[in-house]
């Protein structure tokens, strides 16, 4: 029956099989793929088709991604449910228990950034810079503010609310924000990450901004990156 077990779980792990009994071990054996948790990251904020997750990881072939979706599916990580009409086109959306490992891919980014080597003004997806806003919020600077942020990136729509201390983002259309940033994930990165005025990008023509600007200028002081060691 052991050998049966094993036989199972070793066919979606090549060879990261690790014969060791620790739950971070056998968390590497499911998703220490390369691309795997970038996958899930995608997928935090709901179903992507093939397409949307091919563009938001355009380093990765379609081979690869393929690959990759099927191993996450056979884990019971995603799964794949067909939209009905008139959209009747497949999706790919985490599990409940594939959803349970938010804490981690935010606990994974939030470790990384206090390496020298992390830089912090390469391409990054759109969900990843929502992502981002989740894992880098600063509770105490956010004391007493409130505010509906609508971020336009590329197709994808975001409504990143912040009140009473806490923050929630989804996926939606941003009408109703008390202002709106359209521009390329890169571009608010650097805004928010890299500190460049937002008169500099708009000047430029890489970012658009609308609505409150004085509520945008504090929303961009909430997310600290962790000093390097």
């Amino acid at each position: 029956m052991k050998l049966q077990k094993e036989k199972k779980w070793r066919q979606h792990v090549g060879n990261r099989w690790y014969d060791d009994a620790c739950g971070t071990a056998f968390a590497l054996e499911l998703i220490g793929e390369r691309w795997s948790i970038l996958i899930m990251r995608e997928l935090m904020f709901g179903p992507r088709r093939f397409s949307q997750l091919r563009a938001g990881l355009p380093g990765i072939s379609a081979k690869i991604l393929t690959q990759r979706l099927d191993g996450l599916e056979a884990l019971r990580i995603l799964q794949k449910r067909q939209l009905p009409p008139p959209v009747s086109a497949q999706v790919y959306e985490l599990t409940e228990w594939g959803y349970e490992a938010e804490d981690i891919v935010q606990m994974l980014g939030k470790w990384a950034t206090r390496h020298p080597g992390h830089d912090p003004t390469l391409p990054l997806s759109a969900a990843s810079i929502i992502m981002s806003f989740r894992t880098m919020f600063d509770a105490e600077r956010a004391a007493g503010f409130n505010a509906k942020a609508g971020f336009r990136l590329g197709t994808d729509r975001f409504i990143v609310t912040i009140g009473n201390g806490e923050i929630e983002t989804q996926r939606g259309d941003t009408d109703g924000a008390d202002f709106t940033i359209t521009g390329e994930a890169e571009n608010i990165a650097a805004i928010v990450y890299g500190k460049e005025p937002v008169q500099n990008l708009e000047s430029a023509g890489l970012i658009i901004f609308e609505g409150d600007r004085k509520l945008a200028q504090k929303f961009i002081t909430l997310f600290p990156l962790p000093e390097k060691f």
